[in-house]
């Protein structure tokens, strides 16, 4: 149980300090909060909402993970080096992919809703 506590708290110290001085962190999760009441209304079922607010959480997931990889590049060296550039660029690709797959996912479900599409 100290394990799981140990971990719940390092999890607050991260997510205090990317909604704190991260940027896309920020817009991200505001953009969740938007999405929570907006969803309910587009979803046709608890699965499309679970699926609309799904989409969100793994776009911040992806967030997190980018934000991991670019600090860790930052510590090892400030210094222009060819293979921490890809690895830059990966997770900022991570991150346009899961965008990608949000705004499909939205899509789809807007268009249902709009234009009475098929379920």
């Amino acid at each position: 149980m100290e394990r799981l506590i140990k971990a719940f708290q390092n999890s607050v110290r991260a997510f205090r300090r990317l909604i704190r001085t991260e940027k896309a962190f920020q817009q991200e999760i505001a953009l969740l909060l938007i999405a929570l009441p907006l969803a309910w209304f587009i979803a046709e079922s608890w699965r499309g909402f679970a699926l609309l607010i799904g989409s969100l959480l793994l776009l911040i997931m992806v967030e997190v993970l980018n934000t991991g990889i670019e600090a860790t590049c930052d510590a090892i060296s400030r210094e222009f080096n060819i293979d921490i550039q890809l690895a830059k660029d990966c997770g900022s690709l991570a991150v346009l992919i899961s965008i990608v797959l949000a705004l499909g996912v939205w899509g789809i479900a807007v268009a249902e809703r709009l234009f009475g599409l098929p379920v």
